[in-house]
């Protein structure tokens, strides 16, 4: 076993909403492996929370979905624990586990009693360090996720005009690959070219390991030393410097297809995660499409009738994203329709402003969810390795709350003439068949 001076060892305090001194230990592995450690004994449970940093970002043509496909097959078995042990042995001693994979990272969740956690990081451990590659499991996940590519995109109309969005906004950065991937590259991947990925993907220095709930710092760090420590470094996946063409006018797709309504998408390109812009562009999403009262859903909802929903969010992402908007059109009402009055509505907000009732609404509300989505332990450690991988430091955190209160109405609306402008947006429309039809007549 390695001498504790193998390990960088920092403390950090966090100080949630209820006023309670948090303490994180942060220790990094002589592998690289960082790990974040949060003692919360009121239940005698605990989470293992592994954010791997790849996604399709880290993807290219022709290979597109591999970090996707690793979401299934990093459960089906590998040199210690055989197919489908994992979540055998899971369930045996009352855990249960997910995953989930985005742009930027590839997550592994595991919840589970307290008293498990030796063998929660030997199965982690055997999985990373020694994933089977049985030709036969790599064919039947390779079409269980052709058959949620089919379920989720091919055959949902929403899922199929946000690929479209996000295909047409991104011109040269590999945000421009959906996630699951493209369907013949799914169909064309080798088993070479699925080691690879892994080699690079799955490497510790590559992982930041969150451990909340009833542990002690000690005995985790012991555990990831003994397991997790003797698994090799690898080469970083390649650092990605592409960054898109500057944005000279709208880009605009349609599609055409049997469908009960339109649909109407748009994409505005945005900052990455760590930009103070994010905070601004938070709230501005709240105010234009949060509750009934907000802007757009008073007036596409409301007065003018054509939609029946409208929504917005600001992704968050380690590159430049996207400031998403998507407005579910009323059955007899047309895409154009509802486009004018988000237009009219962001024309507004953009000259006149936003109210000190609005920035206050919409900034309780965010920091309700906020609150509200660190309650557990899971969250908790789902919301540590976020801040520590988009914003650097999950000491960011702690400060969260203080950054959306200094975001003041004139932020706001600067954010809205910066961003929400017709140069800088992407727009996906979905046309019933129908429809088109009644109109070309």
């Amino acid at each position: 076993m390695r001498l504790w001076s193998a390990c960088a060892v920092t403390a950090v305090v966090v100080q949630p909403v209820w006023g309670q001194q948090v303490t994180v230990k942060q220790h990094t592995l002589a592998n690289g492996l960082k790990l974040l450690v949060y003692e919360d004994h009121d239940v005698p449970n605990a989470a293992l929370y592994l954010f791997f940093r790849v996604g399709s970002r880290n993807e290219r043509s022709g290979v597109t979905g591999m970090s996707h496909f690793f979401e299934h097959m990093m459960f089906n078995g590998a040199k210690k624990y055989g197919p489908k042990q994992f979540d055998v042995q899971m369930e045996r001693n009352g855990g249960s586990n997910n995953a989930y994979t985005s742009q930027d990272l590839t997550v592994y969740t595991d919840w589970f009693p307290s008293r498990a956690l030796a063998l929660m990081f030997d199965m982690e451990a055997d999985r990373i360090r020694d994933l089977a590659f049985d030709p036969k499991i790599v064919a039947s996940e390779r079409g269980v996720v052709y058959s949620e590519r089919r379920s989720s995109v091919d055959n949902d109309n929403a899922g199929l005009l946000h690929e479209q969005l996000q295909a047409a906004a991104y011109v040269a950065h590999p945000y421009h690959w959906p996630v699951i991937g493209w369907a013949p590259d799914i169909e064309a991947w080798t088993l070479a070219g699925l080691r690879a990925h892994f080699r690079m993907g799955y490497a510790p220095n590559n992982c930041v390991a969150v451990v909340t709930g009833a542990v002690r710092e000690a005995e985790v760090l012991r555990l990831a030393r003994l397991y997790l420590e003797p698994i090799p470094r690898q080469a970083p996946p390649p650092a990605v410097h592409t960054k898109g063409p500057e944005r000279l006018g709208e880009r605009r797709v349609t599609i055409r297809k049997p469908a009960q309504s339109p649909l109407v998408m748009r994409a505005y390109h945005i900052p990455e995660a760590k930009h103070p812009d994010l905070r601004p562009l938070e709230i501005l999403a709240r105010i234009l499409t949060q509750g009934r009262s907000s802007r757009l859903y008073r007036r596409l909802v409301d007065e003018d009738q054509n939609a029946l929903s409208i929504d917005a969010s600001a992704e968050w992402t380690l590159d430049p994203g996207l400031f998403l908007l998507s407005a579910q059109v009323r059955p007899g009402a047309d895409a154009a329709s509802a486009e004018k009055s988000i237009d009219g509505e962001l024309a507004r907000l953009r000259s006149s402003g936003v109210t000190a009732e609005e920035l206050g609404k919409a900034r309780r509300a965010i920091l309700v969810d906020f609150y509200t989505g660190i309650r557990t332990i899971a969250s908790k450690a789902n919301a540590i390795g976020r801040f520590e991988v988009y914003h650097g430091d999950h000491r960011k955190l702690n400060t969260y709350a203080a950054e959306m209160e200094k975001v003041t109405a004139e932020d706001v609306q600067r954010v809205a003439r910066q961003y929400l402008v017709s140069r800088n947006r992407t727009v996906a429309a979905l046309i019933p068949e129908e429809a088109e039809a009644a109109v070309a007549k």
